[in-house]
């Protein structure tokens, strides 16, 4: 007789807690509403740094800023805010991105469900930051829109693909642990959209995120080029979730914690 393969992922974390602790606790509706506020804030303030630091550099840079020095200037804007973002929010959600949601979800970390309604607050976040910017500044510096070279659209989806692979893997290789911030996690998170942003950016936007582009696509109307920064991360972190699984086979209890948070009342 086969036994049976073990629990992994959200299965894994709802056996070793009890499943009437599970339900109780992670599945309660305060703790959603964290995750789902810690999202919105996470996001929201990821366009709205991009969006507002893109206007800024135009209007008030005081000298005509090149592609590459803006894309350098940008991804580090855009690191430090993620870098500190997963510190403060880490421990109750800090994804802030669809294609790392959806890895976690393809992984069994979390449910579908909770993945659809991550992602819907997600874009409305990312839709939020970047009209606050556009209040403030206008539709200058394009509000930091990902936008592939004319003709290029599916070279652009393929270089998306290849940068959220390596984002998602090493997200997915690194969350081990109750919280999604490590001492060096953060660091390293900022360390590549820093690096790849800059490398990416003058080419095609290097978004690695379908919300970071879409919220400055809505905000400046024009959704005609969104879909490339949907189907590259999207298919980019499909292959990082299979990858991973070669590397360090199923997801442990707490692997699923890592994505799910840590309820407040917990000891």
């Amino acid at each position: 007789m086969k036994s049976r393969a073990p629990l992994s992922g959200e299965a894994a974390l709802a056996l070793q807690v009890g499943q009437q602790r599970f339900n109780a606790d992670w599945k309660s509706p305060e703790h959603r509403l964290r995750r789902l506020l810690a999202e919105f804030i996470g996001t929201a303030g990821l366009t709205f740094v991009l969006s507002a630091g893109a206007a800024i550099l135009v209007l008030y840079g005081g000298i005509k800023v090149e592609p590459i020095i803006a894309a350098f200037i940008l991804s580090a804007i855009s690191a430090l805010w993620l870098v500190v973002a997963i510190y403060f929010l880490g421990d109750i959600s800090s994804h802030f991105n669809p294609a790392m949601t959806f890895a976690f979800t393809l992984r069994g970390d979390m449910g579908w469900v909770m993945c659809l309604a991550y992602v819907v607050v997600q874009l409305i976040a990312a839709t939020a930051g970047s009209l606050l910017a556009r209040a403030f500044f206008g539709i200058e510096g394009n509000l930091a829109a990902t936008i592939p070279q004319h003709g290029q659209a599916l070279q652009a989806v393929l270089f998306e693909a290849i940068l959220t692979f390596g984002m998602v893997l090493m997200v997915l290789s690194m969350a081990n642990g109750p919280k999604l911030n490590g001492q060096f996690i953060p660091l390293a998170v900022g360390a590549y959209v820093m690096s790849l942003g800059t490398l990416g950016g003058p080419y095609e936007g290097a978004a690695m995120n379908p919300a970071r582009a879409f919220g400055p696509d809505l905000a400046r109307g024009d959704l005609s080029s969104w879909w490339v920064y949907v189907v590259g991360p999207l298919a980019g972190a499909v292959v990082a979730v299979l990858v991973a699984g070669v590397f360090r086979g199923p997801a442990k209890a707490q692997e699923a914690q890592a994505a799910m948070g840590t309820p407040r009342d917990e000891d």
